[in-house]
């Protein structure tokens, strides 16, 4: 299903609907470039808000389209992960202002969707959040570090990434990860005004000034974080290893073993 685009003054809120807890899978990648291709054609001076609907703002990835993928060959691996890639670079080098509405949980990499937003809102209760991609077995994309460490700094990207904890949103805001709490039902008018804080005629100083901001981590990209996961991702994410914990974690997820 195609994400919704509604405007509410000069401000394009995109809402995520692909499934119901926005599990990240191919047709997920698709709806987000489709709804992208949307506002830059329709939309193309307006500053974007994010969210999804429930108490889910993004599950992260599709673990059943995913694991059995990991079981297989490094070349698939490999091909898939260049166009999850292309989905957060496409979003954290958005030349408008982006500002993700966390309604609710936001896991792995429907964290990493809101963390590359420009800023982020969140619900003060009852949500979760967390990248627990190494616990499960998923090495997580020297892309992504790169991109979280910009947003939350080196110190938040480190403790958040390399043991998965999960965190409550006072703790996530405590952290800085989402740096400011509103609640449910004002939260999209608090997004929708942080987008709204660049004048009109000042959209393209936004950009190049964000251009800018970004052009050390866009150039660490290029230059180290690229290679690595060229290198070397596919084969952690299909490791012998790798494939145990797929299957432990499944088991202890859905109650039943892994059929891959």
């Amino acid at each position: 299903m195609s994400w919704t685009i509604e405007r509410r003054g000069r401000v394009a809120v995109v809402t995520m609907t692909t499934n119901p807890v926005n599990a990240q899978n191919r047709a997920f990648f698709a709806d987000l470039h489709d709804a992208f291709d949307r506002l830059e054609r329709d939309h193309p001076h307006s500053p974007a808000v994010l969210t999804g609907t429930g108490t889910r703002f993004s599950a992260g990835l599709d673990l059943g389209e995913h694991f059995p993928l990991f079981a297989g060959d490094e070349a698939a691996v490999a091909s898939w992960f260049q166009d999850y890639r292309a989905t957060n670079m496409r979003l954290f080098t958005y030349p408008r202002p982006t500002v993700a509405a966390v309604n609710g949980h936001a896991f792995a990499g429907g964290l990493i969707t809101a963390a590359v937003c420009d800023r982020r809102v969140a619900v003060p209760d009852g949500a979760r959040f967390g990248i627990n991609e190494v616990p499960i077995g998923i090495p997580m994309p020297a892309v992504y570090l790169r991109m979280l460490a910009y947003a939350w700094g080196e110190p938040v990207a480190s403790r958040t990434c390399l043991q998965g904890e999960i965190f409550t949103s006072a703790e996530a805001h405590t952290m800085g990860i989402v740096p400011e709490l509103v609640p449910a039902e004002e939260l999209l008018d608090r997004a929708v005004a942080i987008a709204e804080l660049t004048p009109e005629d000042c959209i393209e100083n936004y950009a190049y000034t964000k251009r800018a901001l970004q052009a050390p981590t866009l150039r660490d990209i290029a230059d180290l974080s690229d290679p690595l996961d060229r290198k070397e991702l596919a084969a952690g994410m299909t490791s012998e290893p790798s494939r145990r914990a797929h299957r432990r974690y499944w088991e202890q997820l859905k109650g039943r073993p892994a059929e891959w």
